[in-house]
């Protein structure tokens, strides 16, 4: 869900087309030179709020257009909060800049606009904000459609690439020392892999179950 801030007033504390063109100007400066060149050529045109997903409940989420050589060249990009690692026990010097440096240490190749800002809220804290594109990078396929032979092919390139970015940011030495040479580790990983989706369905079985008796207050069709 979108909120655009031309519908905003005051009271519902909208950020100033100044405070958006701060922020990113803030932001620019994390990106590289060469990416600084291709960013100049857009302007800021407006910001709305976004609603956030389950997984990022109770964080601060902002999208920005920008236009380029006219309005048929659109730049959208999401400013997300990032708070402290759930693995952490002092917080990073910059957490925006945590998370871009670590998925550029996973992967190959990261969006080209990623970068990193901190901005005073309304409240007076500053918070930290890592900087994307809007745009879906995932790839999926439909895992009910796939023959065996072709089920097998994607679990082995899903594990090549979570084997390389594991290799990527850690120490793969000492990971590959404790795998070691045989399948136990395999073997763990698959059954606890059959474990959890038998989990997720008896979960899944239960909110059902409570829906139609009445315990709990479902709506269907969203």
């Amino acid at each position: 869900m979108l909120i655009s801030c031309a519908a905003w007033t005051t009271d519902d504390l909208a950020p100033g087309m100044d405070d958006v063109e701060a922020t990113i100007a803030d932001y620019r400066e994390s990106l590289t030179d060469e990416r600084r060149f291709l960013f100049d050529r857009f302007r800021v045109v407006d910001v709305a709020r976004r609603v956030v997903g389950v997984g990022s409940v109770g964080t601060r989420c902002w999208i920005v257009l920008l236009a380029g050589r006219d309005e048929h060249d659109p730049l959208l990009l999401q400013v997300k909060e990032a708070g402290q690692s759930v693995l952490a026990t002092v917080p990073a010097e910059h957490e925006g800049r945590r998370v871009v440096v670590g998925q550029r240490l996973m992967q190959a190749v990261s969006d080209i606009f990623l970068g990193w800002q901190r901005t005073p809220g309304f409240d007076g804290r500053a918070r930290d904000f890592y900087v994307r594109q809007l745009r879906d990078w995932k790839g999926a396929v439909d895992a009910e459609e796939m023959e065996p032979g072709g089920m097998r092919d994607y679990a082995a390139l899903c594990g090549w690439t979570l084997a390389r970015a594991h290799a990527r940011s850690g120490d793969r030495i000492a990971i590959g020392a404790y795998l070691g040479g045989s399948d136990v580790f395999d073997r763990a990983i698959a059954k606890f892999a059959t474990a959890y989706a038998d989990q997720n369905e008896r979960d899944y079985q239960a909110l059902a179950d409570a829906a139609k008796s009445g315990r709990i207050t479902a709506e269907h069709g969203l």
